[in-house]
């Protein structure tokens, strides 16, 4: 989309050097692109370098398979209609092996229909927790069971993580690279 996003426009060769740290860090890190929130976060530098670390802990080592992480993900940017969240991350999703018709039914807000009781725990983990901001003792003591408390601590992080990832790319009206269409509405126009 070429929507203009509401920040002014970065040039790296007049970065601060906070700001070249960050950069460094993300560049040299598993990401290797500043696609998401960092363009943002370059305005608050010791913020971006908190959070890009954080990220990287949360997407890469939570001990959840991809698949379940970027299932996570995914529910977390349909809740926010964070449009690069999803752009960004749909592709990841399914080459980990998430059903393209469960993606889309997260997407349109249907409730999906799950083979895998995995990506049903994490789902109604998710879900819970966005809906009710609380999760059941059920749900709870299923997670905790099959993941163990550590990878839920983790879930958490994770969940957190991806919205304020959501909240800064949608406040700042940011697109992910490439991004030609949006898979949600816009709520404001103008």
């Amino acid at each position: 989309m070429n929507k203009p996003s509401r920040l002014p426009a970065f040039n790296p060769e007049q970065a601060s050097a906070e700001q070249k740290a960050m950069l460094d860090a993300i560049l040299a890190g598993p990401r290797k692109n500043l696609n998401g929130p960092f363009v943002a976060w370059i305005h608050s530098p010791q913020l971006g370098e908190l959070a890009q670390r954080l990220g990287a802990y949360c997407r890469y080592q939570t001990g959840l398979p991809l698949r379940l992480s970027e299932l996570a993900i995914l529910t977390t940017a349909a809740c926010w209609q964070s449009q690069a969240e999803w752009h960004i991350h749909l592709p990841i999703a399914l080459e980990a092996g998430l059903p393209p018709q469960v993606a889309e039914q997260i997407r349109s807000g249907a409730a999906p229909e799950f083979t895998d009781e995995d990506d049903r725990l994490v789902w109604r983990f998710a879900s819970e927790l966005y809906q009710g901001k609380r999760v059941s003792d059920a749900v709870y003591r299923q997670a905790c069971s099959r993941f163990g408390l550590q990878v839920v601590v983790n879930l958490v992080a994770l969940l957190g993580y991806y919205t304020l990832v959501a909240m800064t790319l949608n406040v700042f009206e940011m697109r992910a690279e490439g991004q030609l269409s949006l898979p949600f509405p816009e709520p404001f126009t103008g």
